[in-house]
This record gives structure tokens, sequence and C-alpha cells, in this order.
């Protein structure tokens, strides 16, 4: 029997029933329907729709419904369109008359936001604690990495070299806005639009805001027909999530290249490796590849929700329910991302000498050469041009740099210390710069986020 059989004389299709429902998907709303279905009953009761016998009744059967779908003993039944019709169907067969009342003053249009609200705050909260654990690890790579430095590359080639802290850094910040953006979105998506009914509320004596309070949300709705055809929370949270794992993808491809024998900046853990069925001496960087991967997949669960969402009228449609699958996808794929590039990054064994012999090339200093002119009171654009000449100089005749150095007028003895092996990141010296005193500023502060996220997110000390 559906919630809505009165009205028809004749029952479902099949395909209707195949083609509509939403629990197979949907039942991990179930303790998030739960919640809302008890903060509705204590609602019922202070408004007079329910006597505290038949609140008490019901609050029981919603207990026992819980305990059931917790253990595997819960039975749907082939009417249950999605996990909130199937609740309130055993709890009428638990609580009988009393049970019949549940649904008063409720439509499934509140009831449903209502619990994918309550989903949201909860697992956009662990999702960010995934993040502050990747953040953390990158601080702990970045603080063993003291002295360490790399060649920092603007389109994919060498051009100045950075401490090995500062890239890990580079990092940290971009996840710290990730964490920034779900506080920020958290904050609207707490909200309760149970009250608003089907569309307009109700002309029973309802107190949304007392309901609100119940489920622990900031406040209540402001407009019925906002509440339930609101889905920006969930286009904010997929946004949030596909731009967490854009930035694990462009970590994942600095992995990709770093564990090429072409590159040999890093050497990963078997544990966070695969192997070739074919090739025997095979070490794959799979975990990076998927963070790759997954960004595009990530991108379509939040460009398809929002094709869907521009053409909707006021207030329900049922295109709506197709929020949950691309909502779920992005939170578990973004979520095991971030646990697997921790583990990986925590476990990865880094090969300085590699990052070094990369970065001591002595074109790399060829700034440096040009500041140093700069501060003598040469032009920078002409400093620019000169050294550029020698560089090419360098690479046409094949005349080591410093040779050619060593005779600029200009130039000469006193400016081949720039040319030292781990000279030229001496030299970065202003803030938020790659150089030492600047990355310790970076990792004090870094370190006071982890701090500050801490307490927002309730973990640890």
């Amino acid at each position: 029997m559906t919630l809505w059989h009165g009205r028809f004389a004749d029952g479902p299709a099949d395909e209707l029933l195949a083609f509509t429902q939403s629990l197979s998907f949907d039942r991990r709303l179930a303790p998030d329907d739960l919640a809302g279905s008890r903060a509705h009953v204590a609602g019922l009761a202070r408004a007079g729709l329910l006597d505290d016998d038949e609140a008490a009744v019901v609050l029981t059967a919603l207990d026992r419904v819980g305990t059931e779908l917790a253990d595997g003993t819960f039975e749907f039944a082939p009417s249950d369109e999605d996990i909130h019709t199937a609740i309130e169907r055993r709890v009428t067969e638990l609580a009988g008359p009393a049970g019949a009342r549940l649904h008063t003053g409720r439509s499934r249009n509140d009831q449903v936001a209502t619990a994918l609200r309550l989903f949201l705050r909860r697992e956009g909260t662990d999702v960010a604690a995934h993040v502050d654990r990747l953040q953390r690890v990158l601080v702990d790579c970045a603080g063993a990495a003291e002295g360490v430095y790399l060649p920092g590359y603007t389109h994919l080639q060498r051009a100045q070299p950075v401490l090995l802290a500062h890239h890990f850094l580079a990092h940290f910040w971009a996840f710290a806005r990730d964490v920034a953006r779900w506080r920020d979105a958290l904050v609207r998506a707490d909200v309760s639009p149970l009250g608003a009914g089907a569309l307009a509320g109700s002309s029973l004596p309802l107190d949304p805001d007392a309901t609100a309070t119940d489920l622990g949300f900031a406040r209540r709705f402001d407009n019925s027909l906002d509440a339930v055809s609101d889905r920006d929370f969930v286009a904010e949270a997929l946004f949030v999530s596909t731009l967490t794992q854009v930035h694990l993808s462009r970590l994942g491809e600095e992995i990709v290249l770093w564990t090429s024998e072409e590159f040999g900046f890093m050497r990963l853990a078997d544990a966070y490796s695969t192997g070739s069925s074919m090739l025997p001496q095979k070490k794959n960087p799979d975990i990076a590849e998927l963070a790759r991967g997954k960004a595009g997949r990530l991108i379509g669960d939040l460009t398809g929700f929002l094709a869907t969402l521009k053409g909707l009228p006021l207030a329900y449609n049922r295109d709506l329910q197709e929020d949950k699958e691309p909502l779920f996808d992005a939170l578990d794929q973004c979520r095991l991302a971030l646990g697997a590039m921790a583990g990986l990054l925590a476990t990865a064994e880094l090969v300085p000498a590699r990052m070094q012999a990369a970065a001591d090339g002595q074109h790399s200093a060829a700034v440096d050469l040009a500041e140093w002119l700069v501060q003598r009171g040469v032009p920078f654009r002409d400093a620019h041009a000169r050294v550029g000449e020698l560089v090419r100089h360098s690479a046409e005749r094949g005349v080591p740099l410093d040779e050619l150095v060593l005779t600029e007028p200009d130039l000469g003895p006193e400016a081949l210390a720039l040319l030292e092996p781990g000279a030229a990141v001496l030299r970065r010296t202003t803030p938020g710069g790659a150089g030492p005193a600047s990355v310790a500023e970076q990792l004090t502060n870094a370190r006071a986020v982890l701090d500050e996220q801490a307490r927002w997110l309730a973990l640890p000390a």
C-alpha cells in the first residue's frame, strides 16, 4: 500500500515502482529519518495531536525500527518506495492507530529535505575531518624535510629551487581552504525544513522552531516554498567535494611524476602501491592515478546535478530525487581518496639527493644573477636580457654558466657564489616565499590552523 493510495482506484504499475523507487540508495538516510521522526513526534505531542501514551508508543516503535535496521532483521515490502515509506509502514505495523498519526502535519517533501540536511551535516563534517588528516600528514612531511630542496616548476620546466617543506605546505593551504569551504557550506545547510509540509506549511498548531531546536539545527526555514525546493546545500557540498578532489588530483599528478624513474624524487611503500599483471618490475602509483581520475567523476556529479536544478519551478519536483546519488557518490569517493592519499604520503620515502641534484643546475639561479645586477643599479629588463643571453650562450655552446659569469664584467668572481648548490633557495627572503625563514613561519601558522580546525571538528588534542 502506498502513502497516496486513497486518491487512486488502481494500484501502481510495476514499471512505475521500478522507475521511481529510491530505496536502493536512500536507505542510508535511515538514521536521519528516524531522528527527524522522533523530533516530529515530540512536536505532535507539544501541539496536542498525540497524547503522552500515543507518543510513547510511536517512539518505542521508532526505536524498534532502528534496531531492526541496524541488525539486518528489518523486512522491506514491495510497496516501500523509499526508506521514509518503509519506516512509516513498519512503525504503523508496530504502533497501530498511533503509528498512523506519525505523518500528521508532515509531507515527504519536508521529511526528506530534513533527513538529507541531517545526513550532510554529519557526513560533510566527516569529510572535512579526512581533509584535516591529510593536512596533518603534509605538515609532518614539511617538518621532517628541513633543509631539503627541489626544483620548483612552471610549465613543468625547472624554474627556481624551493624548499621541499614549502612545496608540501603549498598543498596544505589549498586543503585548508577546502576545510574552510566545508565550514561555510555547513552553516547554510544547518537549517531545519521540518514544518514546511508539502509546500505551504500546516493549519495544525506545530512549532517548527522547537522542532529545529530538538534536531540541533541552528534555525528553521524562512519560507516553506523555499524549504522544500532548496537543494543549494547539496550543490555546495558537491562543489566543495569536487574542488577537494581537484586538489587531490593535482597532488596525485605530482606523485605520479615524482615516483617515475625519470624524476626519482619519491618511493612508495609496498602497501600503497600496486604491481603489474604482466611486468614483474613494475610498482605503480595507482592511488595517485585514481585520485586524479576521480576528479572527473566528481565534476560529473556536480555538473549533472546543476543541470537537474536549472529548470525546476517551485516548489518540490520529483527531479529532486536525483540529489542523493551524486551527493553520496561525491562524499564517498572524496573520503576514500583523502584516506588513501594520507596513507600514501605518510609511508612514502623521499629521495633528497635526487631532488637536490635536479635543483642544482646552474640555470636555476638565473633570476638570482639578474637580481644581483638589479641591486647594483641595472634596470631589471636589462639585467634579465643580459642573463638570458648568458644562459643562451651556455646552452648553445655547451659551456658551463659559471665560466661565462666569471668573465662577465658586471658579474665576475663575486657572483659565482650565487651558482653554488643550495645557494638560491637561501636567498628567498620575502614573506610567504620559499626561503627558510618564511617556511618556518608558515609551519607555525599551519599548525595554528590545525589547532583551530581541531576545535571545530572536536578532535582530540
